[in-house]
Protein backbone atom coordinates (compact mmCIF):
# COMPACT_ATOMS: atom_id res chain seq x y z
CA UNK A 1 0.00 0.00 0.00
CA UNK A 2 1.39 3.74 -0.58
CA UNK A 3 2.27 6.07 2.11
CA UNK A 4 -0.30 8.53 -0.19
CA UNK A 5 -3.84 8.51 0.46
CA UNK A 6 -6.38 9.41 -2.36
CA UNK A 7 -10.24 9.96 -2.16
CA UNK A 8 -12.99 10.75 -4.11
CA UNK A 9 -15.58 13.40 -2.99
CA UNK A 10 -19.30 14.79 -4.00
CA UNK A 11 -18.81 17.92 -3.16
CA UNK A 12 -22.02 19.88 -2.12
CA UNK A 13 -23.12 23.01 -3.42
CA UNK A 14 -22.36 25.73 -0.54
CA UNK A 15 -18.80 24.07 0.28
CA UNK A 16 -15.74 25.55 -0.26
CA UNK A 17 -12.95 23.43 -1.90
CA UNK A 18 -10.83 24.13 0.77
CA UNK A 19 -9.49 23.51 4.17
CA UNK A 20 -8.50 26.71 6.11
CA UNK A 21 -9.90 29.77 6.16
CA UNK A 22 -8.03 32.99 4.89
CA UNK A 23 -8.68 36.82 5.19
CA UNK A 24 -10.78 36.62 1.87
CA UNK A 25 -13.34 34.07 3.68
CA UNK A 26 -15.76 34.75 5.75
CA UNK A 27 -15.57 32.26 8.96
CA UNK A 28 -18.79 30.78 8.57
CA UNK A 29 -18.03 28.95 5.51
CA UNK A 30 -18.18 25.27 5.09
CA UNK A 31 -14.94 24.07 4.29
CA UNK A 32 -13.65 20.45 2.95
CA UNK A 33 -12.77 19.25 6.18
CA UNK A 34 -16.36 19.22 7.50
CA UNK A 35 -17.14 16.40 4.91
CA UNK A 36 -14.75 13.77 6.25
CA UNK A 37 -11.43 13.11 8.63
CA UNK A 38 -8.97 13.82 5.68
CA UNK A 39 -5.22 13.50 6.56
CA UNK A 40 -3.13 16.62 7.47
CA UNK A 41 -1.40 17.29 4.21
CA UNK A 42 -4.25 16.34 2.11
CA UNK A 43 -5.00 18.55 -0.99
CA UNK A 44 -7.84 19.24 -3.86
CA UNK A 45 -7.15 18.93 -6.97
CA UNK A 46 -8.58 21.47 -8.80
CA UNK A 47 -10.89 23.35 -7.09
CA UNK A 48 -14.71 23.95 -7.76
CA UNK A 49 -16.50 26.94 -6.81
CA UNK A 50 -18.51 27.42 -3.80
CA UNK A 51 -21.87 27.28 -5.80
CA UNK A 52 -20.43 24.47 -7.95
CA UNK A 53 -20.67 20.31 -7.14
CA UNK A 54 -20.01 16.76 -8.23
CA UNK A 55 -16.61 15.14 -8.40
CA UNK A 56 -13.83 16.16 -6.56
CA UNK A 57 -10.37 14.05 -5.92
CA UNK A 58 -8.25 14.81 -3.07
CA UNK A 59 -4.89 13.59 -2.13
CA UNK A 60 -1.42 13.53 -0.21
CA UNK A 61 0.30 13.14 -3.39
CA UNK A 62 1.46 16.48 -5.29
CA UNK A 63 2.60 14.55 -8.67
CA UNK A 64 -0.58 13.10 -9.04
CA UNK A 65 -2.35 16.39 -8.31
CA UNK A 66 -0.18 17.77 -10.83
CA UNK A 67 -0.94 14.86 -13.68
CA UNK A 68 -4.96 14.94 -12.94
CA UNK A 69 -5.03 18.82 -13.09
CA UNK A 70 -3.06 18.61 -16.43
CA UNK A 71 -4.53 18.42 -20.23
CA UNK A 72 -3.78 14.54 -20.40
CA UNK A 73 -6.57 14.04 -18.29
CA UNK A 74 -10.55 14.86 -19.27
CA UNK A 75 -13.21 16.85 -16.78
CA UNK A 76 -16.65 16.61 -18.27
CA UNK A 77 -19.62 18.78 -16.22
CA UNK A 78 -22.90 18.58 -16.95
CA UNK A 79 -24.12 22.29 -16.76
CA UNK A 80 -28.08 23.41 -16.66
CA UNK A 81 -28.30 26.63 -18.54
CA UNK A 82 -30.85 29.34 -18.73
CA UNK A 83 -32.94 28.61 -21.77
CA UNK A 84 -33.10 25.49 -24.31
CA UNK A 85 -29.62 25.70 -25.44
CA UNK A 86 -29.15 25.56 -29.27
CA UNK A 87 -27.31 23.37 -31.73
CA UNK A 88 -25.57 26.55 -32.89
CA UNK A 89 -24.39 27.20 -29.35
CA UNK A 90 -22.79 23.81 -28.37
CA UNK A 91 -20.81 23.64 -32.18
CA UNK A 92 -19.35 27.13 -30.52
CA UNK A 93 -18.23 25.78 -27.64
CA UNK A 94 -16.82 22.85 -29.55
CA UNK A 95 -14.84 25.03 -31.66
CA UNK A 96 -13.50 27.26 -28.26
CA UNK A 97 -14.91 30.30 -27.31
CA UNK A 98 -13.51 33.93 -25.92
CA UNK A 99 -13.69 34.53 -22.15
CA UNK A 100 -11.93 37.28 -19.90
CA UNK A 101 -9.49 35.28 -17.70
CA UNK A 102 -7.82 37.99 -15.26
CA UNK A 103 -8.81 41.19 -17.22
CA UNK A 104 -7.16 39.60 -20.47
CA UNK A 105 -9.49 37.78 -23.58
CA UNK A 106 -8.53 34.01 -23.56
CA UNK A 107 -10.04 31.38 -26.36
CA UNK A 108 -10.72 27.96 -24.74
CA UNK A 109 -8.99 25.04 -26.72
CA UNK A 110 -11.62 22.88 -28.92
CA UNK A 111 -13.54 20.46 -26.29
CA UNK A 112 -16.38 18.14 -26.81
CA UNK A 113 -19.74 19.74 -25.70
CA UNK A 114 -23.51 17.97 -26.25
CA UNK A 115 -27.10 18.78 -25.12
CA UNK A 116 -27.96 16.26 -22.94
CA UNK A 117 -31.92 14.48 -23.39
CA UNK A 118 -32.70 12.93 -21.05
CA UNK A 119 -31.71 15.58 -18.56
CA UNK A 120 -29.32 13.94 -16.13
CA UNK A 121 -31.24 13.58 -12.62
CA UNK A 122 -29.70 14.69 -9.00
CA UNK A 123 -30.54 15.51 -5.79
CA UNK A 124 -32.46 18.71 -5.36
CA UNK A 125 -29.99 20.81 -3.86
CA UNK A 126 -29.95 22.83 -0.94
CA UNK A 127 -31.01 26.27 -2.40
CA UNK A 128 -33.32 25.91 -5.48
CA UNK A 129 -31.71 27.33 -8.63
CA UNK A 130 -34.40 28.75 -10.42
CA UNK A 131 -38.23 28.60 -10.63
CA UNK A 132 -40.14 27.15 -13.25
CA UNK A 133 -41.92 30.09 -14.09
CA UNK A 134 -38.86 32.49 -15.13
CA UNK A 135 -38.32 30.42 -18.39
CA UNK A 136 -37.35 26.85 -19.69
CA UNK A 137 -33.69 25.41 -19.03
CA UNK A 138 -31.82 23.15 -20.48
CA UNK A 139 -29.02 20.62 -19.47
CA UNK A 140 -25.33 20.26 -21.64
CA UNK A 141 -22.47 18.06 -21.31
CA UNK A 142 -18.92 20.07 -21.49
CA UNK A 143 -15.80 18.15 -21.38
CA UNK A 144 -12.57 20.24 -21.55
CA UNK A 145 -8.56 19.43 -20.61
CA UNK A 146 -7.65 22.57 -19.21
CA UNK A 147 -9.36 24.08 -15.56
CA UNK A 148 -9.22 28.47 -15.96
CA UNK A 149 -11.18 29.91 -12.97
CA UNK A 150 -15.00 29.53 -13.80
CA UNK A 151 -14.36 28.21 -17.50
CA UNK A 152 -17.39 26.10 -17.81
CA UNK A 153 -19.63 28.52 -16.58
CA UNK A 154 -17.72 31.67 -18.55
CA UNK A 155 -17.92 29.73 -21.92
CA UNK A 156 -21.77 28.62 -21.47
CA UNK A 157 -22.57 32.91 -20.89
CA UNK A 158 -20.37 33.24 -24.08
CA UNK A 159 -22.48 31.41 -26.16
CA UNK A 160 -26.19 33.23 -24.58
CA UNK A 161 -26.80 30.08 -22.51
CA UNK A 162 -25.38 31.36 -18.79
CA UNK A 163 -24.86 28.33 -16.56
CA UNK A 164 -27.32 27.76 -13.45
CA UNK A 165 -26.26 24.41 -11.98
CA UNK A 166 -22.83 22.99 -12.99
CA UNK A 167 -22.17 19.53 -11.51
CA UNK A 168 -18.68 17.88 -12.64
CA UNK A 169 -19.45 14.41 -13.47
CA UNK A 170 -15.98 12.65 -14.10
CA UNK A 171 -12.14 13.40 -14.25
CA UNK A 172 -10.34 11.06 -16.63
CA UNK A 173 -11.69 7.41 -16.10
CA UNK A 174 -13.23 8.05 -12.43
CA UNK A 175 -17.16 8.69 -12.66
CA UNK A 176 -19.45 10.74 -9.65
CA UNK A 177 -21.79 7.39 -10.41
CA UNK A 178 -23.56 6.81 -7.38
CA UNK A 179 -22.16 8.89 -4.86
CA UNK A 180 -24.35 11.55 -2.65
CA UNK A 181 -23.85 15.17 -2.08
CA UNK A 182 -21.31 14.84 0.96
CA UNK A 183 -20.35 11.66 0.60
CA UNK A 184 -16.60 10.72 0.26
CA UNK A 185 -14.75 7.19 -0.61
CA UNK A 186 -11.13 6.74 0.57
CA UNK A 187 -9.02 4.28 -3.42
CA UNK A 188 -6.01 2.92 -2.90
CA UNK A 189 -4.97 4.59 -5.91
CA UNK A 190 -6.70 7.62 -8.28
CA UNK A 191 -6.90 5.56 -11.97
CA UNK A 192 -7.55 8.90 -14.24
Amino acid sequence: MSEHRHFILHKPSGCLSQFTTNQKTRKNKKLLGSLYNFPEGTMAIGRLDEKSEGLLLLTTNGKVSEYVRSRKVEKEYYIQVDGIITNEAIEQLKLGVEIGINGKKYKTLPCKAKRLDPIPVFEVPAKVVREERHGPTSWASITVTEGKFRQVRKMSAAVGFPTLRLVRVRIGKIWLDQLTAGDCIEVEELNV
